[in-house]
């Protein structure tokens, strides 16, 4: 089948922060996220990324959007052990894991700013 140049082909969440070094290195150290690249001197843009989840961080300075209102749905294969990874790191989690009706086990993790990742995995139940 020919390929349509018209897909997209990857995207990228944009997180507004107020403090992109702390940023990069809160996501690096209680995140297991790697920079995969930064701009500007002083840097004012940043990547990181884990996996396929790729995230770009803005300095709050750059944009008339506020820091900490973006969120991003990242599936998992299991909510459970990673959400252990992730406190181990010392991660911000706002609610622990739990399982839900809609058929997904996730919890919630807040960035320095607010910025919220939901981390969900499919519930082997179905949601009880």
């Amino acid at each position: 089948m020919a390929k349509d140049a018209n897909q997209p082909t990857e995207c990228a969440a944009i997180f507004v922060v107020r403090d992109i070094a702390a940023s990069l290195a809160y996501f690096q150290r209680a995140l297991g996220f790697a920079i995969s690249f930064t701009y500007g001197e002083p840097t004012f843009y940043a990547g990181v990324c884990r996996g396929a989840v790729a995230i770009h961080l803005q300095a709050a300075s750059q944009t008339s959007r506020p820091p900490g209102a973006s969120s991003l749905a990242v599936f998992v294969e299991d909510a459970d052990d990673f959400h252990r990874e992730l406190v181990e790191r010392g991660a911000r989690v706002l609610k622990p894991p739990a399982t839900y009706p809609y058929g997904m086990c996730d919890f919630n993790v807040a960035d320095l700013d607010g910025n919220t990742l939901i981390f969900g995995s499919p519930d082997p139940g179905g949601g009880r």
